[in-house]
């Protein structure tokens, strides 16, 4: 059975927000680090905490994390009819299909169905967008590890040794120590803590994206969760990582070549 609780669908005025989120991905040859805030924000001062990182996991056949970016009521209804497809063997289903680029087209499908179906309750409410965009990655037994982007049409983009991360949300503060620290090779340890570094870069430059944290690895063969957390602003592990970065950019620019106008100190 899958890790992830499975919860009705309620319809909440907070359903009809676009969240502001920040969600990353990445693949590097050891496996796969998906990270992911928490925050939503229905209005200025309606901020809440919904979990955008969700885990399907099947010891020894399979493990899927999905992300997702966009209209809330239409990421927990997706949440919700992937989990009952697997418990009502419905054809397809996370468990029946044999190739992850199955599975994207399987979600995707279900993703553009879910809008439907959310735009439908909304009929009358002009002005909710009830779009979602989102990162799904995962192992199959037999099969490599894999990270897909999908895109609210249901098309999806995978990741590659040349891009080896994939982003969602408020991507672009968090972007620039991605593209300097990540390679196909780079541990996956090490990947999972420049994700952290992404996502407190960007919640430092944007108060929509917010704490807690929830950060999953995904060991390559393992098919099964690596590691999985939550970092809360009191985190001790969250708080050391935030210094400690923090102060070594501070060293760095001091450590960089002098201007010619400088006098020496």
């Amino acid at each position: 059975m899958p890790s992830s609780r499975h919860h009705r669908y309620h319809w909440t005025a907070l359903d009809g927000a676009m969240p502001m989120t920040y969600c990353v991905g990445i693949e590097v040859e050891e496996g796969l680090v998906f990270a992911a805030d928490t925050r939503t924000n229905a209005s200025v001062d309606d901020v809440r905490v919904h979990r955008k990182l969700h885990v399907f996991e099947y010891p020894g056949e399979a493990v899927f994390v999905l992300m997702a970016s966009g209209n809330l009521a239409t990421t927990q209804l997706l949440v919700s009819r992937l989990q009952r497809d697997v418990e009502e063997k419905r054809t397809p289903n996370l468990r029946s299909l044999r190739h992850l680029f199955e599975v994207a087209e399987y979600v995707g499908a279900l993703l553009v169905d879910s809008q439907v179906k959310c735009r439908d309750v909304e009929h009358g409410h002009d002005g909710v967008n009830t779009q979602a965009t989102l990162i799904l990655g995962g192992q199959i037994a037999g099969e490599r590890h894999g990270l897909y982007m999908i895109y609210p049409l249901g098309n999806a983009i995978s990741a590659s040794p040349e891009t080896p991360y994939l982003q969602i949300g408020e991507s672009k503060y968090g972007k620039p120590i991605l593209d300097r620290i990540i390679r196909p090779a780079t541990r996956l340890d090490d990947a999972a803590r420049t994700a952290v570094v992404s996502l407190d870069s960007t919640i430092r430059s944007n108060l929509s994206v917010g704490l807690p944290l929830d950060l999953a690895l995904v060991r390559r063969g393992e098919l099964r969760i690596g590691g999985q957390l939550r970092l809360s602003g009191d985190s001790p592990l969250y708080a050391d990582i935030h210094r400690n970065w923090a102060h070594r950019l501070e060293q760095a620019v001091a450590a960089l070549p002098r201007f010619p106008w400088e006098q020496p100190s």
